[in-house]
């Protein structure tokens, strides 16, 4: 692995850069049966993912590290190429059994039950063009009460917590007999242990449950404006949910949507069986904190993007449309849905200002697979 030279007394931004033949060794792989599967692509599918080990590739860059924090100078991991993923036997496959990926919400996620429901809407959307061929459905919506987790205000930051390995207890009790995972998802802060500040999501990929929390990503919560903290914290019993009334629901922007989006696919790829990637600037890349995942794309590198394709079994170009799809606002018809207690049927407009520069991205993908 290659870095870029450091200049003295202070941290230089590095450029991990892997040969060629490393590149193409991962995507590839040097086994006979894995170049054979690989050699059933069609000439636009080989010809996009090729593009990973083309240095000059405009499609596809190299890892950039800004700082000693960021997560793979951090957490030393070892790589995962394909043949290590097809390999696996403990990673999780779907089958018609188990197809379905089940999206639980907890709490509000807006501050009105339109947004809340519009939110959820766009998120399963999402999920259903990336992971593509698979079915999305998202559970009703329950309480924090209805869980019975732990929770907590944060000593620190004096917002609400709740504990993140309780809630993954109350998934894994509902997860359908037909789901691939379950999912919950929040606009509430999440902590591990009680020694813990916070963490954005938790998951177990023995069980195929996951929770994360979208509460830091508002554009509020580390400024000294942000609305959610508790102002006159009081002692109540583990029992009585009642603090939780009315809380605060950060508002939901381009951005808010766009890392929520981010984070969601990369912690199901995790359930997938996909590891931190380390070859190319991908979605499967770790992050330490909140300005590393920004950096970190919505794609996945053609390595991680032919494992999926591998578990799932999805049109390459026709999963690129459906991103598309997504983002020019086309919804499916499954994509209209709303829950079933739902009493009232509004589309709002989807905030998509931050995808525009992914938008030009998939279109030129598209343009390579069709070439």
């Amino acid at each position: 692995m290659e870095k870029a030279r450091q200049l003295p007394l202070f941290w230089q931004m590095q450029i991990l850069r892997h040969s060629e033949h490393t590149l193409k060794t991962a995507l590839i792989s040097k086994n006979p049966e894995l170049v054979s599967l690989y050699e059933k692509f069609n000439a636009g599918e080989q010809r996009l993912m090729n593009e990973a080990f083309q240095l000059s590739s405009s499609l596809f860059g190299p890892i950039s590290v800004h700082s000693r924090s960021d997560w793979i100078t951090s957490h030393p991991e070892a790589p995962q190429d394909f043949e290590q993923f097809f390999t696996d036997r403990y990673r999780n496959k779907p089958c018609p059994e188990k197809h379905i990926i089940y999206i639980q919400s907890i709490g509000s996620l807006g501050n009105t039950r339109v947004i809340s429901e519009e939110y959820i809407k766009w998120l399963k959307g999402y999920c259903e063009a990336f992971f593509y061929g698979l079915t999305v459905k998202f559970l009703e919506p329950v309480s924090v009460s209805a869980t019975r987790c732990a929770f907590r205000v944060n000593e620190h930051t004096q917002n609400l917590q709740i504990h993140a390995g309780h809630i993954l207890a109350f998934l894994k009790k509902k997860k359908p007999q037909d789901a691939f995972c379950i999912v919950g998802i929040t606009m509430i802060d999440l902590y591990p242990r009680d020694s813990w500040n916070f963490v954005f999501g938790q998951a177990s990929l023995t069980d195929g449950v996951g929770i994360f929390s979208f509460a830091r990503y508002g554009k509020d919560f580390y400024s000294t404006r942000y609305e959610g903290t508790v102002k006159h914290p009081r002692r109540t019993s583990s029992s009585d949910y009642s603090i939780f009334d009315n809380y605060y629901n950060p508002e939901i922007t381009s951005i808010l949507l766009w890392r929520s989006c981010k984070t969601l696919t990369h912690e199901i790829g995790h359930i997938f069986g996909l590891r931190h990637c380390q070859w190319l600037a991908c979605l499967m890349q770790g992050s330490n904190h909140l300005e590393e995942s920004d950096r970190r794309p919505l794609n996945l590198c053609p390595i991680c993007l032919r494992k999926l394709q591998c578990a799932i079994g999805f049109s390459i170009v026709e999963r690129y449309r459906a991103l598309l799809r997504w983002i020019d606002d086309e919804p499916s018809h499954a994509s209209r849905a709303t829950p079933r207690n739902s009493s009232v049927h509004v589309n709002l407009p989807k905030p998509v200002e931050a995808f525009k520069d992914w938008r030009e991205w998939v279109v030129k993908c598209i343009a390579v697979l069709e070439k």
